[in-house]
């Protein structure tokens, strides 16, 4: 349960407005700010109509260089070597390849050695630094503010303005600070931390606000982790999240081989290291959680805050609500469940490990930790997609391809895949799966599919066992 606290000290800054404040071009008197934009990520579902937008306007990308393309969405998971079959996706991803080449922005797409999801391969490749403001034409772009760095989503038309002026306009957000006391116990990842708070404060609890994420919990986090919560930030209404970068970032940022523009890792980390919140900054809004009270959880409705323990029932009403609203049973029965029924035991059909929220390597270790040794359940189809060509090379590495295929899995090529139902990878109608994905919305994974949202850990329950289980008896 939350609690909420407020001591303030005037003179004092947030990391959110350290960042933003020293990338505001111009204020307009009584509006939004003209933003500078550090970093630009496009993929192929949203940039061609912005690059129509220049054409016909009959003006050139400003700054090439800080824009970086990957293709994803659209894009099959299995014979990637091949034509793609889909007419609209071969077309998007064909758009993208020409506009990238036309405007001299670097493409990662479709079987290049580095391609990826969008908001896994940024961090990977050393292109998110602490300090930035990062926007992308797709929500989950709050992924890279685990790193310290001002990131969301935008749309087609702010997509346009940022390739023709490298700035955004934009209102600031309001700002609040979430902090997670002690350590997650048995089981329970940051999957789950991020899902116990939207299920607390609720799908719209954070509108409006930018998010800073805080606590022992949140620092013992690794970066794959901070970029799980800060990915589903969006869920709760947040504009974005925001970690500050420490000793576990720069580790991280170390150990990649080389960073464009920077010379010297040292120096730019003791940057780095100014960027936190002060002593006493004031935030909008204060909520303060325990690790301990949170378990494994797992989605029982069709949006992200319908979320309960994986050992619960799922509850008679809405949070805070005397009584079931038409709404709420109306997402229980397209789930096919009623008010007061467990979870536990109820049969999966799919089970889907990836995306931007759970597609990095350290989550496939944690998949491979509960299924070495055992087999796949007979009833499961199991999409096991890594979110870039880099993890799936790790995973080929560290043996982890070879736990799975023992297992009786197979391990598809790098894309969005079941995230969404944009490509092959859909979830057929009145199945269920149990999805590392970030939405559960109705139709997310494809018409009339039912998505119950968990962690690889749980979702790896699921696949051994055939049916909703609880991960902590597989520890």
């Amino acid at each position: 349960m939350a609690t909420e606290k407020n001591h303030t000290n005037l003179e004092a800054k947030t990391l959110y407005d350290k960042i933003w404040d020293s990338h505001v071009v111009r204020s307009i008197a009584g509006g939004p700010d003209v933003l500078y934009i550090d970093r630009h990520y496009i993929h192929e579902v949203t940039s061609p109509q912005a690059f129509n937008g220049l054409k016909e306007r009959g003006i050139s990308v400003f700054r090439p260089g800080n824009t970086l393309a990957t293709a994803d969405h659209n894009i099959p998971t299995r014979d990637q070597h091949l034509p793609i079959r889909d007419e609209l996706s071969r077309n998007q991803v064909t758009r993208l390849s020409e506009n990238c080449s036309k405007y001299g922005i670097e493409l990662f797409g479709l079987n290049h050695s580095k391609n990826g999801i969008v908001h896994v391969i940024g961090p990977e490749l050393g292109f998110t630094l602490p300090g930035m403001t990062i926007v992308c034409g797709d929500s989950h772009t709050s992924t890279h503010g685990a790193f310290g760095t001002i990131a969301f989503g935008i749309g087609t038309s702010e997509v346009e303005m940022v390739l023709a002026a490298q700035c955004i306009i934009q209102p600031k957000s309001k700002k609040m600070r979430i902090s997670i006391n002690g350590l997650p116990g048995k089981g329970v990842t940051s999957k789950d931390i991020i899902m116990y708070v939207i299920s607390e404060i609720t799908t719209g609890g954070a509108t409006g606000y930018f998010v800073e994420f805080s606590g022992q919990a949140i620092r013992s986090l690794s970066m794959e982790a901070r970029m799980t919560i800060c990915n589903m930030s969006i869920e709760m209404g947040a504009r974005g999240g925001v970690i500050a970068p420490d000793e576990t970032t720069f580790n991280y940022l170390r150990k990649i081989p080389s960073i464009r523009g920077i010379d010297d890792i040292e120096a730019a980390i003791d940057k780095w290291k100014t960027l936190s919140t002060d002593e006493g900054a004031k935030f909008d809004r204060e909520l303060v959680f325990e690790a301990s009270d949170i378990n494994p959880m797992i989605t029982y409705g069709t949006n992200p805050g319908m979320g309960m323990s994986v050992d619960e029932a799922i509850p008679m009403a809405e949070k805070n609500s005397s009584e079931a609203s038409p709404s709420f049973l109306k997402s229980l029965n397209y789930m096919g469940f009623k008010p007061g029924m467990s979870l536990l035991g109820h049969p999966v059909d799919y089970v889907f490990i990836g995306s931007c929220t759970n597609g990095r390597i350290e989550d496939f270790r944690a998949f491979a930790g509960i299924i070495k040794g055992r087999k796949k359940s007979d009833n499961v189809t199991a999409l096991i997609v890594p979110g870039s060509k880099l993890v799936e090379e790790q995973m080929a590495a560290e043996g982890l391809i070879e736990i799975y295929t023992a297992a009786g899995f197979e391990v598809r090529q790098p894309g969005c895949s079941s995230c969404l139902a944009m490509n092959e990878d859909k979830i057929p109608q009145g199945k269920y799966a149990v999805s590392t994905s970030n939405r559960n919305f109705e139709g997310r994974q494809g018409p009339g599919s039912r998505t119950m949202l968990a962690s690889p850990l749980t979702a790896a329950a699921a696949a051994i066992t055939g049916r909703i289980s609880d991960p902590r008896e597989f520890l």
